[in-house]
C-alpha cells in the first residue's frame, strides 16, 4: 500500500474517531451528565483565580459571630436571640460613621419577646438611618403569605420590559408563590425590600443567583442588589433578553435571570468586622469615649451588610472557594460584582461546540498517526492539557467556558482511536458478569464494570438511608404454619415490599427471616435518599395494609410490619472474606435503624424515623414528633418522629396537635398535665396511650436532671 493510500486511510480513520469523540462529548454535556464534573472543575478556576475586584473595598460585612455571641452574654446577660434594640445600634453606628447603606441579611418574621417597644426600636433606628435594605424570603412552597400585605407600601422597586422578559424567556424560577415578610416595624421604614432567598445548584454549591424575584406582581431586588437601589433610589432599571441594565452598568443574565459569580476569594476576603466590635463602638462613642474601632473612616461610604457566621445559626453555605461559606458574603459577592461590572458570563454555546470538535479532530488525528507509544503518550498529554489552559484563559476574560466537554472529546478520541476494532471493554465486562452474577446484585455488577477499581475487600464511607423492617409476632405466625405455606406467605411478603423499595431507588442488603434491611444512596448516589427511603416505609404499610385481609384468611392472624430508618454515615462495599465477599454496610447509624424498628413497640407505632432523616425530607411527607429516646446501646437520645402522607396527617391534624401539646409538657416534666393532655386522645393514639403510661409511673416520682428523655431498655 503507497503511503498516500496510507496517509488518507489514516486521516479517513481520524476523522471518524474524532467526530465520533465530539459527537460522543457533546451529547453527554447536552444531556447534563457532565455537569457534576463541570461544577467541581468551574470550583477549582474560581479557587485559583480568585482575587479583589475594584469595588471589594467598598463593601464592609458586620459578623454575628460567635465571639459576639459570647461577649453579649457574658458583658450584657444576653442570649439568643437578642433584643432588636441591639440591631437598632448597628443601625445607629453605620449611621453614625457614614455608611452609605446598611443591609440586613436577617428575617425578623416575629414580634420581639422583649416586646413592642423593642420593635419600635429597630423600626426608629431603621427611619432615621433611611437607607437600610430590609429582608423578605420568596418561596416556592414555604412562607406564610401569598398576597402582598395591605398595611405595607408596594415596593417602589420597578424594572422596565419585565413584563415581555418574562413572557419571552418563560422562566417561572422568577415568580414566587409565597414569601415570609418582616415584621411591621421593619418593613415600613426599610428603604427597600429584597429577597434574601439563594438558591444552590443541584449539588448544593452556590455558584449563581438571582438578582430579583417577583411575588404578587411586586418586584423584589436581591439583598446584594438592594444594598445598592437602597442608596440610590432613583436609579432607572431596564431588562431585555440576556441584560438586565441598572443605571448605567449592563449586566449580564441567563433565561432564568441568573447572574455567575465571580467570587473574589475564601470567607473573609471582604472587610468584616464582629457585631461585638460595633457594639461596644457605638456604646463608647455614646459615653463619649473612644470607640473599639479605631478607624473613624472604616465605613465611610460603604455598603454595609450585617449577617450570621456563628455555627448555631445556620446560615454557612457552600462556595466553590470554601466549604464553609456565610451566606451573607454570597450576597456581598453579588454587590461586588454588580459594582465592579464583572459578573461572569457563560460562553456562547456554538464557540464551545466549535472548540470541542476541532479538539476532537486534531487529537484523533495526532492519536491516529503516531505509532509509537512516546509520540502518543506526549501527544495525549499536550491535549489533555489543553482544555485547562483553555478554561483558565477565557475565566480570566470573564467567561465560564466548559472544560468537562472538552476533555471527554479528548479522552474519547484518544480512547477510540487506541481500541479500534479491539474489545478489551467487552472482555472485561463478560468475565465481571460471569464472575460475580452468583452473589451481587446487577447494581453493584453494573458498577462494577464501570469502576473496577472498586472489586476489592473494604468499602467507602458513604452517607446512607437506612432501612429496617421486621414483622410483628413472626414467631407466633411460624409456629402455626407448615414450611411450605411459610416460604409462600414469605415470599409473597417479601416480594412486594421489596418492588416498593426497588421503585423508590433502594438496596435491598439482605433479609434475614421476615426482617427486610435495605438502604439508599449506595452504589448509585440517589438524589433526596431520604424522603425516598421514608416514602418506601409508607407505601410498603400501606400496601400491607391491602394485603392484610388476603394474610388473615391464609393464617387467621393480622400481618403488621414496624420500620425503623435513620440516616448518617456508613461504611458500604465489598465486604467479607477474601475469596467470598458481598456488598453490604456497618456503622454506628446502621445499628440506630435496627434500634429505631424495635423502639416502635413502646409506642404503639409502626413507623419510625431520626432527627437526621426528617432533617433531609421534602414537604411532601408529613411528620410528627415522637420522643426523644435513648436506644440501648447509645448514651445520647435521639430526637424520633413518626412519618405520615399528608392526607393521614389532615385526617388525624387534630389529634396529633393535642399530642404535641401533651409531649411539651412532658418534655418539661409537668407529668400531671401531659397525662391530662394524653387521656384526651388515648382511645386514638396509641403512642398518647404509652405516654399516659408512662406519665402515671413518674408522677410524684420526679427524676433528677430531667431532660424528657425516653430511656429504652430493651431492644
Amino acid at each position: 500500500m503507497s503511503k498516500r493510500s496510507i496517509f488518507g486511510k489514516k486521516s479517513i480513520q481520524g476523522l471518524i474517531v474524532g467526530i465520533t469523540g465530539a459527537t460522543l462529548a457533546l451529547s453527554l454535556w447536552g444531556l447534563g451528565l457532565l455537569d457534576i464534573w463541570e461544577a467541581k472543575t468551574w470550583d477549582w478556576r474560581a479557587s485559583v483565580m480568585a482575587k479583589p475586584g475594584k469595588a471589594t473595598d467598598d463593601i464592609r460585612l458586620v459578623m454575628l459571630d460567635q465571639n459576639s455571641l459570647d461577649w453579649a452574654e457574658k458583658e450584657m446577660g444576653l442570649t439568643w436571640p437578642w433584643p432588636r434594640e441591639i440591631y437598632g445600634a448597628i443601625v445607629n453606628y453605620c449611621q453614625r460613621n457614614g455608611a452609605k447603606a446598611l443591609a440586613f441579611d436577617v428575617l425578623f418574621t416575629e414580634p420581639s419577646s422583649y416586646g413592642v417597644d423593642d420593635d419600635a426600636a429597630l423600626g426608629n433606628a431603621a427611619s432615621e438611618f433611611g437607607r437600610l435594605a430590609g429582608a423578605v424570603f420568596l418561596g416556592k412552597h414555604s412562607g406564610s403569605l401569598t398576597r402582598w400585605p395591605s398595611q405595607i407600601p408596594s415596593p417602589d422597586f420597578k424594572i422596565n420590559g419585565l413584563k415581555n422578559w418574562l413572557n419571552h424567556t418563560h422562566s417561572d424560577d422568577m415568580i414566587f408563590p409565597r414569601a415570609t415578610m418582616a415584621i411591621n416595624e421593619l418593613a415600613l421604614n426599610s428603604a427597600i425590600l429584597s429577597n434574601v432567598r439563594l438558591n444552590p445548584d443541584p449539588d448544593g454549591i452556590y455558584r449563581r443567583v438571582k438578582l430579583f424575584g417577583v411575588f404578587d406582581d411586586k418586584v423584589l431586588p436581591s439583598l446584594g442588589l438592594g444594598v445598592y437601589l437602597a442608596a440610590n433610589p432613583k436609579v432607572q432599571i431596564q431588562i431585555e433578553p440576556g441584560k438586565l441594565r441598572i443605571g448605567g452598568k449592563v449586566v449580564h443574565i441567563d433565561r432564568q435571570g441568573n447572574v455567575i459569580l465571580r467570587y473574589r476569594g475564601p470567607s473573609g476576603t471582604h472587610k468584616a468586622y464582629s457585631a461585638a466590635a460595633i457594639l461596644q463602638s457605638e456604646i463608647r462613642s455614646i459615653s463619649g469615649e473612644d470607640p473599639t474601632i479605631s478607624d473613624k473612616q472604616a465605613f465611610k461610604d460603604k455598603y454595609v451588610l450585617f449577617g450570621f457566621s456563628a455555627p448555631g445559626l445556620y446560615d454557612l453555605r457552600s462556595a466553590p472557594v470554601g466549604g464553609v461559606y456565610p451566606g451573607v458574603e454570597i450576597q456581598a459577592t453579588m454587590l461586588d460584582n454588580f459594582l465592579s461590572i464583572d459578573f461572569m458570563c457563560q460562553a456562547p454555546f456554538m464557540l464551545t461546540v466549535i472548540l470541542v470538535i476541532v479538539l476532537a479532530l486534531a487529537c484523533a488525528a495526532s492519536a491516529c498517526f503516531f505509532r509509537s507509544a512516546v509520540g502518543s503518550v506526549a501527544v495525549s498529554a499536550m491535549f489533555v492539557v489543553a482544555p485547562v489552559f483553555f478554561a483558565l484563559g477565557s475565566y480570566a476574560n470573564g467567561f465560564w467556558l466548559p472544560m468537562v466537554v472538552q476533555e471527554t472529546a479528548v479522552v474519547f478520541s484518544i480512547a477510540i482511536a487506541l481500541v479500534v476494532n479491539y474489545t478489551t471493554e467487552g472482555r472485561q465486562k463478560r468475565f465481571i458478569k460471569s464472575a460475580f452474577k452468583q452473589y451481587l446484585s446487577p447494581n453493584v455488577i453494573e458498577q462494577l464494570i464501570q469502576h473496577p477499581e472498586r472489586l476489592k475487600l473494604g468499602g467507602e464511607r458513604r452517607i446512607l438511608s437506612i432501612f429496617f423492617s421486621d414483622l410483628e409476632g413472626f414467631t407466633s405466625i411460624s409456629e402455626g404454619l407448615a414450611p411450605e405455606e411459610l416460604t409462600v406467605l414469605l415470599n409473597d411478603y417479601l416480594s412486594a415490599m421489596t418492588n416498593i423499595i426497588q421503585e423508590e431507588g433502594g438496596t435491598v442488603d439482605k433479609y434475614e427471616g421476615d426482617a427486610i434491611i435495605a438502604f439508599w444512596n449506595a452504589p448509585l448516589e440517589v438524589p433526596e435518599h431520604a424522603t425516598k427511603a421514608v416514602r418506601a416505609a409508607l407505601r410498603c404499610q400501606a400496601n400491607l395494609s391491602k394485603m392484610r385481609i388476603g394474610f388473615k384468611k391464609r393464617i387467621g392472624k393480622d400481618m403488621f410490619m414496624r420500620i425503623g430508618i435513620n440516616t448518617g454515615p456508613a461504611v458500604v462495599g465489598n465486604l467479607g472474606s477474601h475469596t467470598r465477599f458481598d456488598y453490604t454496610m456497618l456503622g454506628d447509624a446502621v445499628n440506630l435503624a435496627a434500634r429505631l424498628e424495635g423502639a416502635n413497640k413502646q409506642f404503639g407505632t409502626y413507623t419510625m424515623i431520626s432527627q437526621s432523616t426528617r432533617d433531609l425530607l421534602q414537604d411532601a411527607l408529613a411528620v410528627r414528633e415522637l420522643a426523644r429516646v435513648a436506644v440501648v446501646g447509645r448514651k445520647e437520645a435521639v430526637t424520633v418522629y413518626e412519618p405520615m402522607f399528608a392526607e393521614e396527617y389532615e385526617a388525624r391534624k387534630d389529634a396529633l396537635k393535642t399530642f404535641a401539646k401533651g409531649l411539651a409538657s412532658f418534655y418539661k416534666g409537668d407529668f400531671s398535665k401531659a397525662l391530662e393532655i394524653f387521656s384526651t386522645i388515648r382511645n386514638l393514639d396509641p403512642a398518647a396511650a404509652a405516654y399516659a403510661n408512662k406519665c402515671q409511673m413518674l408522677i410524684g416520682t420526679q427524676p433528677e436532671n430531667w431532660l424528657g428523655v425516653w430511656v429504652m431498655t430493651s431492644k
